[in-house]
C-alpha cells in the first residue's frame, strides 16, 4: 500500500468518529468547524496547490453573483477549462499538482456546477412568485442565495473532501440545520456500511500482491497463453473494485456518522440528488430514515446486475446522478446513443486527459448498443427459460466488458491500453460489433428513431427497477 493510500485511509478512518462529534454542534459552529477542518486537510495534503481549488471557488462565486441566469453553463465552462489548466500546469512553468489536489479539484468541479444550477433555480422560483416563495422542508429549492462564506464553507466542508461522495449544496444546508441531530440514526447504519470493508480491503491487498498491474506491460506477459492473458483483466478489475468498495463504503460511513444526507424514507431520496417528493410524516408514527442521498456504491448490484447500462448506475452513484442531470439532459443531441456518447466523453474528460479514459468510456456506448440490439432481436423472441439463459450469458459478457474497459482506465496510456487489448485480439469490441450486426439482421433493420425510443424506455425501466430493489 502506497503512502498516498495510507493518507486516504487515515482521513477516512478519522472522519467517522469526528462525524459523531459534529452532531452535537449548533449550525453556526458546525459550519465553521467543518470549514476549518476541511481547509486543514486541504492545506496539509495539497500545500501550495490549494490555490487551484480556491481559484475555482472564487470564479464560480463571481459567476453566480453577477450572472445567475447563465450560471449553469458559465460555471460548467469555467470549471472544466480550469481543469484543463490544472492538468497542464507544468506547461505554464507551475509545479505539477499531486493526487490529493486532483481529488479535491474533481469533487469541487461537481460541487460548483451543481451550486450554479441550484442558485439559478432559486432565482427562477423567486421570480415566479416572490410573495409566496418559501423553502420546502424536503425537496424545495434554496431559501436564500448563498453568501461568499456559505460557498467557501460548502466547497471545503471536510466531509468527503478527498474521497467523495458528491452532495448538493441543499444537502449541505439541510445537514447544518438538522433538528436534534443526535437523535437521528447513526451507529447502526454506520456499522452496517463498514461491516464488509475489512473483507474488501483484505481481498484488495491479496489480489493486488499476486496480480500486479505492471506485469501486463512486460514481454513475459505476451508469452503467456491467451486464456491467461484474458483472465488477467478479470483479476485487475476485481482489484479495482475492491479498492473502491473499501474507499467508498468508508466515505459513506463518514457521512452517516455526521448525519449528512439523513432524510425520511418517505422522501424517496436519490443518490446525489436527495429527496424527490415532499414528505409530511404522520406526527403519531415513528419516522424511518435512510442515507440514500450519499450512497455512492451498490456493491452487490455492481457485480450482479445484468446489463452494462445498469452497471453504470450502481457505480459511483452520486457522480452518475450529476452526469445525468447536468450533462445528459442538456446534451446538444436528441438521439439516445449520441447523448450517451456525449455523456461518456464528458465523464472521460472529468476523470483526466489520459487516452485510456477515452478509449474505455467511449467503448460503453458500443456495448450498450450491442446489448440493446440483442435484447430486441433475440431475447424478446425467447420463452421464460430461454430469457433466463440469455440473461446469464448477458451478465457474463457484461462483466467481461467491464474487465476489458477497466484496463484502459488503469493503464492510462493509449499505447499501453491498445497493447493489452491487441494481446487479446480486441475481443470485446469484436463481440459487440458482432452482436450489433446479428441484431440488425434479425431485427429487420428498424429505424434509428425506434431504437432511440427503446433506449429511453430502457433507461426509465432500469431506474424503476433500481428504486424498487432499493
Amino acid at each position: 500500500m502506497s503512502s498516498n493510500e495510507l493518507v486516504y485511509l487515515g482521513v477516512l478512518a478519522a472522519a467517522i468518529p469526528v462525524g459523531f462529534l459534529f452532531r452535537f454542534l449548533s449550525p453556526p459552529v458546525k459550519q465553521g468547524a467543518a470549514l476549518l477542518l476541511g481547509l486543514t486537510i486541504t492545506i496539509a495534503t495539497c500545500g501550495i496547490h490549494t490555490l487551484h481549488s480556491l481559484c475555482t471557488v472564487l470564479g464560480t462565486w463571481l459567476i453566480i453573483t453577477f450572472s445567475w441566469r447563465n450560471a449553469p453553463s458559465l460555471s460548467l465552462g469555467w470549471t472544466f477549462l480550469y481543469l484543463l489548466f490544472f492538468r497542464l500546469a507544468t506547461w505554464f512553468g507551475l509545479p505539477s499538482p499531486g493526487p490529493f489536489a486532483n481529488a479535491i479539484q474533481l469533487l469541487l468541479t461537481l460541487k460548483m456546477v451543481s451550486l450554479a444550477n441550484e442558485v439559478q433555480s432559486y432565482h427562477i422560483e423567486k421570480k415566479k412568485d416572490v410573495s409566496t416563495f418559501s423553502k420546502s422542508p424536503v425537496i424545495g429549492g434554496l431559501s436564500q442565495e448563498p453568501s461568499f462564506y456559505d460557498v467557501i464553507s460548502y466547497s471545503y466542508c471536510y466531509i468527503g473532501i478527498l474521497t467523495g461522495p458528491f452532495y448538493r449544496y441543499q444537502t449541505y444546508v439541510d445537514w447544518l440545520i438538522q433538528p436534534d441531530a443526535v437523535s437521528l440514526p447513526g451507529k447502526e447504519p454506520c456499522l452496517d456500511r463498514l461491516k464488509m470493508v475489512p473483507v474488501y480491503g483484505a481481498l484488495f491487498l491479496i489480489a493486488n500482491s499476486f496480480f500486479p498491474l505492471s506485469y501486463v506491460l512486460t514481454e513475459a506477459f505476451l508469452e503467456c497463453n491467451y486464456l491467461y492473458r484474458l483472465f488477467y483483466m478479470v483479476v485487475v478489475f476485481f482489484v479495482f473494485r475492491m479498492r473502491f468498495y473499501t474507499a467508498w463504503c468508508g466515505a459513506e460511513a463518514g457521512c452517516i456518522s455526521a448525519g449528512l444526507g439523513c432524510y425520511p424514507k418517505g422522501a424517496l431520496s436519490k443518490s446525489g440528488g436527495g429527496p424527490t417528493v415532499q414528505y409530511s410524516p404522520d406526527p403519531d408514527a415513528a419516522v424511518e430514515y435512510d442515507f440514500k442521498t450519499i450512497q455512492n456504491i451498490d456493491c452487490y448490484n455492481t457485480d450482479f446486475c445484468v446489463k452494462v447500462r445498469q452497471g453504470m448506475r450502481y457505480w459511483n452513484m452520486t457522480v452518475q446522478w450529476w452526469l445525468h442531470n447536468y450533462i445528459y439532459t442538456n446534451a446538444p443531441f436528441r438521439a439516445y446513443a449520441l447523448r450517451a456518447g456525449w455523456t461518456m466523453l464528458i465523464s472521460a474528460y472529468w476523470h483526466g486527459l489520459h487516452a485510456g479514459y477515452y478509449l474505455s468510456f467511449l467503448t460503453i456506448p458500443l456495448c450498450i448498443a450491442a446489448e440493446t440490439s440483442m435484447e430486441s432481436a433475440v431475447r424478446s423472441r425467447l420463452g421464460p427459460s430461454g430469457q433466463k439463459t440469455f440473461d446469464w450469458i448477458h451478465w457474463f459478457l457484461k462483466m467481461r466488458a467491464y474487465d476489458y474497459m477497466c484496463m484502459g482506465f488503469v493503464l492510462l496510456k493509449a499505447s499501453d491500453t491498445l497493447h493489452y487489448w491487441s494481446s487479446i485480439y480486441f475481443i470485446i469490441h469484436v463481440i459487440a460489433l458482432l452482436c450489433i450486426v446479428i441484431g440488425r439482421v434479425m431485427g429487420g433493420g428498424r429505424g434509428e428513431r425506434k431504437k432511440d425510443s427503446e433506449g429511453q424506455k430502457e433507461v426509465k425501466k432500469d431506474e424503476a427497477l433500481r428504486e424498487k430493489s432499493e
